[in-house]
């Protein structure tokens, strides 16, 4: 019998829906579906190519005979089960931060790195999403004139977060709204504040993941570590602020780079414009430039706003938006495994 015994685990969450999604949306050769959660969600309906599927308590489930693990349950529980789906001689592509830095896993984006796939031995890290859209974007750059060093400030939608952070930032909106008594409301303070550290209601703050003792965010270190693992250089120099925004789909990113050699905004626009997986969307004048509202639904990244800085010899600006939920993390997680069976 052709096709794949595939596992999606933590396919109750937001980005394991959308790997059930993209997997049927993309042919990809299924011949067993199983959907695997937490114990709450041990018994729930979900469907795959019209086929009602009942989730399994991963506790209890055996990953003998599984060809593909597409995994995003959460770095604490990926770190206790997928040695276990390992040693079942199951390919397990991980979404989690569990692995992602470990020297012998491969993190693999397939537009950028997908000679690393090669490497792996059971596990492929998929990247962080805010990582995930930026080095489709500043590859085709790197290989052409060097990108020496890099400063990027994320602006992460509440998705990013999971499904919580999505219904908090919907419910602290009505809340606002319902008890504004001017025609233009002001934000009010008296939110209920539960999944995010903050409140997300017409509102940002410069907060994601924990803070660490250097004083980043584990997510803004995410950002550096992982861009330099997947570029296969350790001598760019990155700095990031990651920012949460109150949309609900799509994370954008502003960035200025400084190459060692000179590249204009023409010709950054006509390398991006032929590398894979990217759309440059810049035309300022006709209003024309990447958003989320207009990446959310898509697979491409989406790049605009190519301007030189003219505050140093070879600097670029750019602005990159990209669904965090499909090419951030669950499309990624699918190119692999369709790189692997070629």
């Amino acid at each position: 019998m052709q096709g794949y015994k595939v596992a999606v685990v933590g396919a109750t969450g937001a980005v394991g829906k959308e790997m059930i999604k993209i997997v049927e949306q993309r042919n990809f050769p299924v011949r067993e579906m199983r959907l695997v959660a937490s114990e709450r969600s041990k018994g729930k309906i979900l469907k795959f190519c019209s086929e009602d599927i009942k989730v399994e308590n991963l506790s209890e489930f055996s990953f003998k005979g599984i060809d593909f693990i597409l995994s995003s349950p959460g770095a604490s529980v990926s770190k206790e089960y997928v040695p276990r789906a390992v040693k079942e001689e199951a390919i397990v592509i991980d979404n989690t931060s569990a692995f992602r830095m470990e020297p012998d896993v491969p993190l693999v984006v397939p537009e950028v790195n997908p000679h690393a796939i090669q490497k792996h031995k059971g596990l492929i890290a998929n990247p962080n999403c805010s990582t995930i859209q930026l080095v489709v974007v500043l590859k085709p750059i790197h290989m052409k004139a060097r990108i020496k060093r890099i400063v990027v400030s994320t602006y992460q939608s509440a998705s990013g977060a999971g499904t919580p952070a999505m219904n908090e930032l919907k419910e602290q909106t009505e809340s606002v709204l319902a008890n504004a008594k001017q025609a233009l409301p002001l934000p009010g303070k008296n939110v209920e504040v539960k999944a995010l550290p903050s409140q997300i209601a017409f509102n940002v703050f410069p907060h994601i993941d924990i803070f660490l003792d250097n004083g980043y965010t584990k997510e803004e270190m995410k950002l550096v570590h992982e861009t330099q693992k997947i570029m296969e250089d350790t001598s760019i120099r990155i700095t990031a602020t990651a920012v949460r925004v109150p949309v609900f789909i799509g994370h954008s990113e502003s960035v200025n780079i400084e190459t060692k050699k000179n590249l204009t905004p023409g010709e950054a626009r006509e390398i991006l414009s032929r590398a894979p997986g990217i759309i440059v969307v810049d035309d300022p004048v006709k209003n024309e430039y990447p958003t989320p509202i207009n990446s959310a639904g898509t697979d491409e990244v989406f790049v605009g706003r190519i301007r030189q800085d003219e505050s140093i010899e070879n600097g670029l600006n750019l602005w990159i938006a990209a669904d965090n939920l499909r090419k951030g993390a669950a499309l990624n997680a699918v190119q692999i495994a369709e790189a692997i069976i070629g």
